[in-house]
């Protein structure tokens, strides 16, 4: 395929993720604009990783979505505010071919994606102080969904390296481990301490935390290897 060919893909799964309610219209037309810069600034291979992210969060929002739904924790359809705080850190490491702060954030945006869906179904504790909080509480954290969480960067690594981002699996994987737990727990951080209180919202809390897990990244790469 030629790479005119990846943009009219990319513009068919923008249509998609707005037919199907998972994006607003600006959010799925934002999408696009950031995926054909990714596409010619650093290639298709990194754009899938992002494809990666979306298929996962679109997946694990229907997990248990009718429990979800009841008790009041169910998300809706993403504005372009989401696309914002989630995927602006990861298309300007792509623009500029950084990828560990590449695979740094999209592993955090993965993790924490993965850990909020799957253990807002179990009881949290608030990550601050560990005592037990309602699901959906900002700052809130479980067993399951840290697990969940990890497995999610994991995956967002193994992917990295398949796709071709960076050729070395060790160091691929361990920069989406790593850093993307660390931006996931950042993230709870954040919610607990000010989002919880109003300094700040969800996407400033997504924004951080997806910055946190890329320059983290940055330094694996700076100072351990």
């Amino acid at each position: 395929m030629i790479i005119w060919e990846y943009v009219v893909l990319l513009v068919i799964i923008g249509l998609i993720t707005y037919a199907k309610k998972a994006l607003d219209l600006l959010g799925s037309i934002f999408m696009i604009i950031m995926g054909v810069i990714i596409i010619f600034a650093a290639g298709a291979n990194w754009l899938f990783l992002i494809f990666l992210f979306l298929i996962l969060g679109v997946g694990f929002t229907r997990y248990k979505h009718d429990y979800k739904k009841e008790i009041g924790v169910c998300e809706g359809t993403r504005t372009i505010k989401n696309v914002i705080s989630n995927g602006i850190v990861a298309f300007v490491m792509a623009a500029f071919g950084n990828y560990a702060g590449f695979i740094g954030s999209i592993a955090t945006a993965t993790a924490d994606t993965m850990a909020s869906e799957v253990g807002v179904v179990t009881t949290p504790r608030l990550i601050t102080n560990f005592k037990k909080v309602p699901p959906g509480t900002d700052g809130g954290i479980s067993v399951v969904g840290t697990v969940a969480g990890i497995l999610g960067a994991g995956l967002i690594g193994l992917a990295a390296y398949m796709l071709g981002v960076y050729p070395d699996l060790w160091r691929t994987m361990t920069i989406a481990v790593v850093a993307g737990t660390f931006g996931c727990f950042v993230d709870s951080i954040l919610g607990a301490g000010l989002e919880i209180k109003g300094y700040l919202n969800n996407e400033h809390v997504n924004l951080l935390a997806t910055l946190a897990g890329a320059l983290l990244g940055n330094l694996m790469v700076w100072i351990v290897w």
